[in-house]
């Protein structure tokens, strides 16, 4: 069925992902606007742009995103940094008839993995990891074993719950180079970090808390989906902090 109606979108905005992958696979696809972030306006119409440039037919009819035509490779210039967008559109073009450059494109490392396991299932894409993805069309796309990143997101919300309060916590099976940008911070909270192949350990006993100032940006800075964290941290922390 290739369509996402509202009740299964509704909740989390990332659902817009779905139209890539039904619009390749089915020639169509019908996606509820989404809903539910409520950190800021997050336009999908880059999204819209590059189906459109692959050659998809895009109407919005009461609160539906209504994709349909056959996919061909086509060059895209992205006016704005955006990860779902990226994957979206990586989604989309590797079964596209042809070749797809996608300029500008985010390279944070979810887009990345991304793109492995697509490779993993067959696609052809080069570029993966920078800001220009070349994707070559492929007929289908095969089953694969594939195992993705730890979440970064939800190892920093651990990390900075545990400074709050003080405490003390050692976070398995994630990586320190995916987020070193807000380990930084917390060093300079005050807390005290060891970085392991595969763990990430947090001290906060007997330590004040300091305030700290971030500016969020595009990885490897610090990701807007820590900023929330990071206020609530600099809210029991001694000292003024600019966000």
């Amino acid at each position: 069925n290739p369509e996402a109606p509202y009740e299964l979108v509704k909740t989390m905005r990332a659902s817009i992902l779905v139209l890539g992958p039904l619009l390749a696979r089915f020639g169509q696809g019908r996606v509820s606007l989404p809903g539910g972030c409520a950190i800021g306006a997050r336009p999908v119409d880059q999204h819209i742009k590059g189906m459109q440039a692959l050659g998809a037919h895009i109407d919005i009819h009461e609160g539906y995103i209504e994709a349909r035509g056959k996919l061909r490779g086509a060059r895209f210039v992205m006016d704005m940094t955006t990860v779902t967008g990226t994957e979206n559109l990586l989604m989309a073009a590797v079964l596209a008839e042809g070749t797809t450059i996608l300029d500008a494109a985010a390279c944070e490392p979810e887009v990345t993995d991304l793109a492995h396991c697509l490779v993993a299932m067959g696609a052809k894409i080069s570029g993966i990891g920078t800001t220009t993805l070349t994707i070559e069309g492929v007929r289908a796309l095969q089953p694969a074993r594939y195992t993705t990143l730890p979440d970064r997101i939800e190892t920093g919300t651990h990390l900075i719950a545990a400074a709050i309060t003080g405490g003390e916590i050692t976070t398995r099976h994630t990586r320190a180079d995916l987020l070193e940008a807000v380990l930084e911070k917390l060093e300079a909270a005050g807390a005290q970090i060891e970085r392991g192949r595969d763990y990430i350990r947090l001290d906060q006993r007997c330590r004040a808390l300091q305030a700290v100032s971030i500016r969020t940006a595009p990885f490897p800075a610090f990701p807007t989906d820590m900023q929330a964290q990071i206020m609530a941290l600099n809210t029991v922390a001694q000292g003024t902090a600019t966000v």
